[in-house]
């Protein structure tokens, strides 16, 4: 993929999300529209997105590449967690150790790598893009989870495992995988239906991570130093080890841009609202999110740079 290609698109985005603070800035979204579109674009735009691209003629060698890109997923999520305990395992504040760990690990591959992917690659790369999603919400919502509850309890468990498997896109990507593996093609109507709702993913997407940008209020004593190593870990030092890791698999082509491009995303916003659950302070997650969203303007294409080089 074209470096410029990627920066150009990078910057739409950015555009898009500047739309988002422009409404905001004119009171046109309040909390509750954001929490709204928010629920729309999980529920229903990104599992017609997953199916859409799902629905396409099998091929041996594509589904190859997408199980050693889950492998390879799982392998390099195993040694963020494993760092990020390293890194962050003894930061005195517990609330400040859970933040660093779970913004260093944890991309905002949904909002973010998702619409991304999407406008760079379009259903080929959404195809692979899915793996990331997958493993994502796995993770998330056992390990992730578990650093914001001082114990889990039997009910947590299930409850976490429920989480995962009523998750709207776990539940597209079993369709799509099905769809995929029959070379199924949905009647004409459900399949117009399906490309028009997911054309929408990619603007909203921005401009609701826009609005939420332009809330975000940052004082110096939230700049940590720790909250830097977890951005840097996040922005570029974890990247590079998905690298690392899918290219020894012999990962290639669209799928090792595709989900490269996931794993450079910026913090995951998800991560505030698990701070928040947990009666914690959220200002620190809240500072980190944005920051690592600004930056990920330049921290993305200077990965796809050193994975080039």
């Amino acid at each position: 993929m074209a470096l410029g290609q990627l920066t150009n698109q990078i910057v739409l985005m950015f555009c898009l999300m500047l739309v988002g603070v422009l409404i905001n800035k004119l009171n046109f979204m309040h909390s509750q529209t954001s929490s709204d579109l928010t629920n729309i674009l999980l529920y229903v735009v990104s599992p017609c997105l997953i199916i859409g691209a799902f629905e396409q003629r099998y091929s041996a060698n594509r589904m190859r590449q997408l199980l050693l890109v889950c492998f390879g997923i799982a392998i390099f999520y195993i040694i963020e967690i494993m760092i990020a305990k390293l890194a962050f395992g003894r930061i005195k504040s517990h609330n400040l150790r859970r933040i660093a760990q779970y913004g260093s690990i944890y991309s905002n591959a949904g909002f973010m790598g998702v619409p991304l992917t999407s406008a760079l690659f379009g259903n080929s790369g959404v195809f692979f893009a899915v793996a990331s999603l997958a493993g994502f919400n796995i993770f998330s919502w056992t390990h992730g989870v578990s650093l914001f509850k001082d114990k889990a309890t039997t009910n947590d468990r299930w409850q976490n495992l429920r989480e995962i498997i009523i998750n709207p896109n776990i539940i597209a990507i079993i369709l799509g995988l099905i769809i995929f593996s029959v070379s199924y093609q949905l009647p004409r109507p459900v399949n117009e239906v399906v490309h028009y709702v997911s054309s929408i993913n990619t603007p909203l997407s921005m401009i609701v991570i826009g609005n939420s940008l332009a809330n975000i209020k940052i004082s110096r004593q939230l700049i940590d130093w720790h909250l830097w190593l977890a951005l840097v870990f996040r922005n570029l030092i974890f990247p590079v080890v998905a690298i690392l890791v899918l290219t020894l698999l012999g990962v290639s082509g669209i799928a090792l841009d595709t989900t490269i491009l996931m794993a450079a995303c910026p913090v995951a916003g998800i991560v505030v609202l698990f701070t928040l659950q947990a009666k914690g302070d959220a200002s620190p997650a809240v500072a980190l999110m944005s920051l690592s969203t600004v930056l990920s303007l330049i921290t993305i294409p200077l990965v796809f740079a050193i994975m080039n080089w």
